[in-house]
């Protein structure tokens, strides 16, 4: 078939020819923005899942959503090796001063930008890709102390003031939040606290692995009473035929029934995978309907580019003791585990193997669901550390 007509289209946060499944989610973002711009309290929210879920092409749709509801919005992504406030700053300069453009400045929006020069005065560290202007004059005490527990939420309430002053609401969406310390956790928490105790007209939605909601709870107790934590999982087998098949027939063609079945139970049901049997299988299929012949060939390339990418990407970043964890974890099967049978398979002691299982949650390889359990945050690795590591040393 034809390739430029391939609709599938695999890739890290790259939207998928048909979101299905996941409209609740939106309808759920879609209430917190409406009720937030008109400063009426509403829990934000932290979307959680696994790697391959499509969190970040949800992120994404939300943005737009909001952008259409009028809103201005930032969009970051957390990652390990840069703060917060770094990774911040740039986006709420610029944020700044197109307020600045698109209204007279106001005497909140001036007080902002005076308040952002104090907070980057009070950062610890560099911030890159921002000019601050000479001649705009920090305001002491207020986010300058260099605690962002007490500097991050002054300087969002600064920011919701600044946009209601302008008649205007902020969205600002932070992919891969797990990446975040524990104390930038907590002030972000904080800040979004402080902002709903106050009816502002700002709001932060944010997505991140499954031990979330256990690192925001850790953070601050009371952080359940903030925010919801919804479950971005797998598709179902109806929803999985509906994502193949709707995007094939808008493009002249179709799966056969089996050739739907087989990639299911391949894939499971998780929509990255999806995309890449969806691709590959277009690819080899010489005419419509596509055959389950033709997933089965499409099936040894799809598993050879996830080795080569998907799978090998994480895999390179672990030591030695650490990919014996996971192996020993692989050879339990997919589902929770308890450390317990993993230092069995390893012949060692529980205690000599928690340092390692310490690293891989921090490395977001795997989370506890809870407590005594583990499982991995990537979907199929377990498969994958098997054909990488044919036999446990």
């Amino acid at each position: 078939m034809y390739p430029y007509r391939n609709p599938f289209s695999p890739g890290a946060g790259a939207p998928p020819p048909e979101l299905v499944g996941r409209d609740p989610i939106v309808e759920e973002a879609l209430l917190l923005l409406g009720r937030i711009k008109r400063k009426r309290h509403e829990k934000s929210m932290l979307l959680t899942g696994l790697r391959g879920v499509g969190k970040t092409v949800l992120l994404n749709v939300i943005e737009q959503k909001a952008r259409e509801e009028g809103y201005r919005t930032i969009f970051i992504e957390a990652h390990e090796g840069k703060s917060l406030g770094a990774l911040i700053v740039p986006h709420l300069w610029k944020l700044l001063f197109e307020m600045d453009r698109m209204a007279s400045i106001t005497n909140k929006i001036r007080r902002c930008f005076s308040i952002l020069r104090g907070f980057v005065s009070g950062l610890k560290v560099t911030v890159n890709d921002v000019t601050i202007g000479l001649d705009i004059e920090p305001e002491r005490g207020t986010a300058d102390s260099g605690d962002l527990e007490i500097d991050l939420p002054n300087l969002f309430v600064a920011l919701g003031e600044a946009a209601e002053e302008s008649n205007s609401a902020i969205a600002i969406f932070i992919d891969e939040i797990q990446y975040l310390s524990l104390i930038e956790l907590g002030a972000l928490i904080m800040a979004m606290h402080k902002i709903q105790q106050r009816c502002l007209p700002l709001v932060i939605l944010g997505a991140g692995l499954p031990i979330l909601p256990g690192l925001a709870g850790q953070s601050k107790s009371y952080a359940e009473r903030l925010l919801n934590f919804p479950d971005i999982g797998a598709l179902s087998e109806s929803e999985t035929s509906k994502a193949l098949n709707d995007p094939a027939r808008e493009e002249g063609a179709e799966f056969e029934p089996s050739a739907l079945a087989e990639i299911y139970r391949m894939t499971k049901g998780y929509p990255y995978f999806l995309q890449e049997w969806g691709y590959q299988s277009w690819f080899h299929a010489k005419e419509s309907p596509i055959t389950l012949e033709d997933v089965r060939f499409a099936t040894k390339s799809v598993i050879g580019r996830l080795d080569k990418n998907f799978f090998r990407v994480r895999f390179d970043r672990l030591i030695p003791s650490e990919k014996s964890f996971l192996r020993a974890m692989a050879e339990l099967g997919p589902g929770l585990h308890r450390t317990g049978d993993i230092a069995e398979v390893l012949h060692q002691k529980i205690t000599s193997l928690a340092p390692v299982r310490s690293k891989l949650i921090k490395k977001g390889m795997i989370y506890s669901p809870a407590h005594g359990e583990i499982a991995f945050t990537v979907p199929l690795f377990d498969e994958f550390m098997i054909r990488a590591i044919p036999k446990i040393k």
